[in-house]
């Protein structure tokens, strides 16, 4: 009996640990399913941060490629300085650093290849910006990257890496492109650039259409005989042709003109050239914008219409004078902000403010649908010529080194930036009939620009442009960043592929072979150098030409536009020029009041003027020291010295060139400082003293 009892305690005791056992693993299971999932994800993220990490520093050391890259060129360039050699500009340097390490980075560096997790069939009839995938009921969202050659499949881990040191090329537009174009306006001689104004205007706007038209009806030619001769690899239509005639007719003779600046050549010769780049770049911009607008009615969007080229015409003339006005119009309110508020008080916010207002000009201009390269171009002609007065010295000083320090690292990022695509980009394409017909039609377009214009100008102006000035403005038509990102921005298509790299070489050549080539050819046109900007006067007259009579240099349209800006926009913007209360009418004196601000009433009879090149009216009286110049209206000009009789007119001359001199006109006395470094003026006879 006992033993029955026993056997049954010890049975229980089995069959309760049985269950207890089922029950754990029972337990166990449900704990490692669900516990399954949250693994997972954790692997997931720990996967996807180390994926994050590793993007972080290879983006680090893509931008430490560029910075090296900018160090070496600014070594570089200190050591031909100090050489003297002048036969490289730091741009084309730049561009050769940039496609040595393209080279490393295309043939020298191949990451390993992971294609494990790369799915290669998933097939979609189109390509989509954005895909999402539903991987186990979680969606992920994919961005389209581009375009992969089929037998680059296997190097994906390449491709990536190369694509990395690719930028967006909003990144040009919106950052790099800014700086230079305000540059350009800002630090533009404002004396020499109105003095050409009828010149420029002609070669900027009227010669960059005809080169635009010229290049695109050559290029169309040799697109069809590459049609024929079955060269042709895809669509290439009469709108892409002058699509490509616009970007290559943006000049930016960069190198050309540092070299110009260091030897001092021709002032007038200076300012067509760099008034021309100036303009141009603007115009060719919007051309190109007209171009790609061109939307004939019908299925065909590449035939001729009459109405669909009004509309494109009228959309230029819109986009144009809206960017224009849009630019003076962000001038003008930074001018009043800086006058009637007590910046200049604060230096540092100061220049913060003008830093920002002239950037966002670009921004704004973009936003509102206009061009920003005008609008900023523009502005910072018109900040210039107001605001800068308004702005403490500290402001001034400091406003001139940033843009010129932001100009010379954006330049020359982008021209680096030029030689790295040439092997980094992913779908060049490189036709040699293109190429070819490509370098023939931008020297046909450039003459057809250059010597006909110079041929109608020469009809009307009294300084002629010289044929050797003629000469080095076609050798001098280089092509460079407005160029290229006009080429690079929409690489979409095949006919814009081919572009994109023509361009390039284009670019490369007019650097590296006419840029290099400035200074023999300035020999070989016996183009004279080492003319100072401020004794160009005194050199005309030594050639027979009295420069100092005003209405013979001056359109009566500019001496009105000085006299309207002398007596009202200068006094209502800044706090230079007469006060308001002695030139606007009686019944304006509390409006006159308000606008004057006191510094006006303080500076009374003295206007800081550098860039009014004696644009004035009818009856001037010069005064140096003793001796007084009266000027009529015919341009002769009388001098009285009650000081020393027998002073001649041309001694008169040399001795108003040099120094500070005072003009007084109407009453109001205005003093024009010269440079300091100016040589002083030694007569070499003796005075007579009364």
């Amino acid at each position: 009996m006992v033993f029955k009892v026993t056997v049954n305690s010890a049975w229980r005791a089995t069959r309760t640990l049985w269950l207890l056992l089922l029950v754990s693993l029972s337990v166990c299971v449900c704990v490692c399913r669900a516990s399954s999932p949250q693994e997972d994800s954790a692997m997931e993220n720990i996967v996807t941060e180390k994926k994050a990490e590793e993007s972080h520093r290879q983006d680090s050391a893509d931008l430490l490629i560029f910075i090296l890259l900018l160090t070496l060129t600014i070594l570089t360039i200190w050591l031909f300085k100090h050489r003297r050699f002048r036969f490289l500009h730091e741009t084309g340097l730049a561009m050769i650093y940039g496609l040595i390490v393209g080279v490393i980075l295309r043939y020298g560096i191949h990451v390993p290849r992971d294609i494990s997790n790369v799915t290669l069939s998933c097939l979609v009839n189109a390509s989509p910006a954005t895909l999402l995938i539903n991987v186990s009921g979680k969606f992920y969202e994919y961005t389209l990257k581009g375009e992969i050659n089929p037998n680059q499949v296997n190097d994906v881990q390449d491709n990536e890496m190369l694509r990395k040191v690719t930028f967006d090329p909003e990144v040009f537009f919106n950052i790099l492109l800014p700086p230079i174009i305000f540059h350009a306006g800002y630090s533009l001689k404002r004396r020499h650039f109105f003095r050409n104004m009828g010149s420029i205007l002609a070669y900027a706007f009227l010669g960059t259409v005809i080169s635009c038209f010229v290049i695109g009806l050559l290029m169309y030619g040799c697109v069809m005989l590459m049609k024929q001769v079955g060269q042709l690899g895809g669509e290439f239509f009469f709108t892409d042709c002058l699509f490509f005639g616009a970007i290559v007719s943006a000049t930016d003779p960069v190198t050309v003109l540092a070299i110009f600046n260091e030897l001092q050549v021709d002032v007038d010769l200076y300012a067509l050239l760099f008034g021309e780049s100036v303009l141009n770049d603007a115009v060719a911009i919007v051309l190109s914008s007209s171009i790609v607008a061109y939307q004939p009615e019908g299925d065909n969007s590449h035939t001729f219409e009459a109405m669909a080229l009004l509309k494109s015409f009228g959309m230029f003339l819109g986009v144009f004078s809206g960017s224009f006005a849009l630019g003076v119009a962000t001038g003008v309110v930074t001018a009043l902000v800086t006058k009637f508020t007590k910046l200049r008080d604060f230096q540092l916010l100061e220049t913060a403010l003008f830093f920002l207002m002239s950037w966002s000009t670009f921004l704004l201009a973009e936003a509102c649908g206009f061009t920003g390269v005008v609008a900023v171009l523009f502005c910072g002609i018109t900040q210039a010529h107001y605001t800068y007065n308004n702005l403490s010295p500290e402001s001034q000083e400091r406003t001139k080194q940033l843009f010129e320090l932001l100009n010379f690292l954006a330049e020359n990022f982008i021209f680096s930036y030029m030689g790295l695509t040439l092997f980094t980009f992913q779908s060049h394409i490189f036709n040699p009939m293109f190429i070819v017909g490509a370098f023939l039609a931008v020297f046909l377009g450039r003459a057809a620009n250059i010597y006909p214009l110079s041929f109608l100008l020469n009809l009307g102006r009294r300084n002629k442009i010289r044929s050797n000035f003629q000469h080095m403005m076609m050798f001098a038509g280089l092509r460079g960043a407005m160029t290229f990102a006009l080429s690079i921005r929409d690489t979409a298509t095949y006919a814009r592929k081919m572009m994109f790299s023509t361009t390039l070489l284009v670019v490369f050549f007019t650097v590296w072979i006419c840029g290099g080539g400035t200074t023999q050819m300035l020999s070989c046109l016996h183009i004279r150098v080492g003319v100072d900007s401020d004794q160009d006067n005194s050199m005309s007259m030594a050639e027979g030409s009295e420069r100092i009579s005003t209405k013979q240099e001056s359109v009566w349209l500019f001496r009105i536009w000085y006299n309207f800006d002398h007596n009202y926009l200068k006094p209502i913007l800044t706090h230079s020029g007469p006060p308001l209360t002695a030139t606007l009418p009686p019944c304006c004196g509390p409006l006159a009041r308000f606008l004057t601000s006191p510094q006006a009433y303080e500076n009374e009879g003295q206007l800081r003027d550098d860039d009014s090149d004696l644009i004035l009216t009818d009856d001037i009286n010069l005064t140096y020291g003793d001796i007084t110049v009266n000027t009529d209206a015919t341009g002769a000009h009388t001098s009285s010295s009650p000081a020393f009789g027998g002073a001649t007119s041309d001694d008169l001359d040399r001795e108003l060139t040099y120094g500070d001199h005072e003009l007084v006109m109407r009453g109001t006395r205005l003093v024009l400082p010269m440079d300091d470094s100016e040589p002083p003026f030694t007569d070499p006879r003796p005075r007579l003293r009364m």
